[in-house]
């Protein structure tokens, strides 16, 4: 009978009509990634803007700019706590429960929000240092909301319409990148406008009026709101009733908790004690089993080097997009504008690219990727994004050309939309779904993890390389680096990679998580790990 209620609860889940609830999850669980988005990118509007107040230098031809060093831990520090925190919620995910510590990650965000804003020090490094740290707990809230977010919604969501459920809540990023962009303009707008500043080369140290400092902290604390506003819904939120019949083996209060958000009948259920079901079904291998190897190895590989190898190419173009902008001559030269003229239009910039390609990108993944397939969207995106980056970087000088950066601007919005309707949401949304209840957001986890790993290279990487060849040109404290044009070379041949280790993830679309995840088969189990157990996690 316990056996019975629980294929009896799986089966209603999958097959579930489309109910208020599922969208009321999106939203949710959507907004913490529109935080997450706008925290981890509005960074990047800002370092400039850092460098004028803090670095500037008394008779440089330039605006002054963050150290190497210090411009690398401001950019890169959060996406350090946000690999931490996804191994470790991810891991907590699956042993106390995902709606225990969902609300833990949201406060975190919200804390280290404001906290951010309010970085305070003598000396421009103890500011930076502040701020590095603030911004390294605000990842790791950042990164437990990864797997937590992708598994609750695909755990509530039915097998039809389960992809566009979790591709949604992902798609969120899109919205939280657009307000970032939106409220520096805003700011910057406000500012300039009521604080007058001349360009750097009429008055060096006037265009950057003391206020301007007041700016890039509004920026960052504004990322709290979402956080706050959708706080008390997520505590409100009940386990998720595949948790609690898979894995705390609980059906009765499986039942229970799905009646009180989903318009669902259920037959009088009883409580699965935990070595009630048969030995059949009853698997227990651990993360570090053979078992586990033999089962789901090569889909962990896939989702782990695709990940790694999506972000490395996507974090580089966008935490480095005023760079890119600036090579091309899309920006003007920094010494043309005050602080504030340079922040508004490097946030206008950003803006737009989203607009236009970013946001696009996300939603005709959630429209399509339940028709053509999680698969095939991957193969697309990361095939497209190979040939535009070569696209960019083979004819550069063609570009850089006034008449053609236009084109420049559209072939560069072509990369983020194909990145988004591809390997970007694609990766978020397999992990959820390939693998056993038990192990879920672990392995979302792992997954998340190495692409942030990826991010970190891309981020570190790209600071660097990005450099001219020509050490005159170089921004002040910087090596030589390969140029943008073999930078770009470097991230089409990345995008390229990935392509060929799409091959190693499965298809998931249309079936329900246990017959991807072989939830129902019964252990494959050999000598040796059945004289020493196979419980490894």
């Amino acid at each position: 009978m316990a056996r019975e209620q629980q294929n009896q609860i799986l089966k209603v889940l999958d097959n579930s009509k489309i109910q208020w609830y599922h969208v009321k999850a999106v939203v949710i669980s959507g907004m913490g990634f529109f935080t997450d988005a706008y925290d981890l990118f509005c960074i990047s509007l800002v370092t400039k803007l850092l460098g004028r107040i803090y670095y500037h230098v008394d008779g440089s031809p330039k605006p002054g700019t963050l150290p190497p060093n210090a411009a690398a831990a401001v950019t890169g520090v959060a996406l350090v706590g946000t690999l931490a925190g996804q191994l470790f919620f991810g891991w907590l995910g699956d042993k106390m429960g995902r709606k225990n510590v969902y609300g833990t990650t949201l406060l975190l965000m919200f804390v280290c929000s404001i906290a951010s804003g309010l970085s305070i020090g003598k000396s421009p490094t103890a500011v930076t240092g502040t701020l590095c740290f603030f911004r390294f707990w605000l990842g790791f809230g950042i990164g437990g909301d990864y797997p937590l977010s992708a598994t609750i919604m695909a755990e509530y969501a039915n097998k039809k319409t389960r992809g566009a459920f979790v591709a949604a809540v992902f798609a969120m990023q899109g919205f939280g990148i657009l307000a970032g962009g939106l409220v520096a303009m805003a700011m910057s707008a406000v500012f300039r406008h009521v604080y007058h500043a001349p360009a750097y080369s009429v008055d060096a140290l006037g265009s950057t009026p003391p206020e301007a400092d007041y700016v890039w902290r509004i920026i960052l604390m504004v990322g709290s709101l979402p956080a706050v506003l959708t706080y008390y819904y997520r505590c409100k939120m009940p386990e998720t009733p595949r948790y609690t019949a898979l894995v705390a083996k609980n059906g009765e209060k499986a039942c229970r908790d799905m009646s009180k958000v989903l318009d669902i009948e259920m037959v009088k259920s009883e409580k699965l004690e935990e070595n009630q079901t048969d030995g059949k079904a009853n698997n227990t291998f651990g993360l570090f089993s053979k078992q586990f190897v033999r089962r789901h190895g090569l889909h962990l590989l896939g989702t782990t080097t695709t990940w790694f190898l999506l972000d490395i190419a996507y974090y580089s173009q966008n935490l480095f997009q005023k760079d890119i902008f600036t090579s091309v001559g899309w920006l003007p030269p920094a010494k043309s504008m005050s602080a504030l003229d340079e922040l508004f239009t490097i946030s206008k910039s950003q803006f737009l690219i989203a607009l236009c390609g970013t946001v696009p990108g996300y939603w005709v993944t959630v429209t399509l990727i339940d028709i053509i397939g999680r698969f095939t969207i991957q193969l697309i995106g990361f095939l497209f994004m190979t040939v535009f980056m070569f696209g960019l970087a083979i004819p550069y000088h063609h570009w850089t050309l006034k008449s053609n950066r236009i084109g420049f601007m559209v072939m560069y919005a072509l990369t983020f939309f194909f990145a988004n309707f591809g390997p970007n949401t694609t990766t978020f949304v397999v992990p959820a779904e390939i693998f056993p209840a038990r192990l879920r957001t672990t392995c979302h986890g792992l997954s998340a993890a190495a692409g942030k790993a990826g991010a970190i290279v891309g981020a570190f990487g790209f600071l660097y390389a990005a450099q001219s060849q020509d050490k005159d040109k170089t921004d002040a404290g910087y090596p030589p680096g390969i140029g943008m044009r073999y930078s770009l070379m470097v991230l089409g041949g990345i995008s390229l990679v990935g392509f060929f280790c799409t091959f190693m993830v499965p298809e998931s679309k249309g079936k329900s998580l246990e017959e991807m995840s072989r939830e129902n088969e019964g252990e494959e189990v050999d000598d040796d790990d059945e004289s020493r157990g196979i419980e490894m996690v």
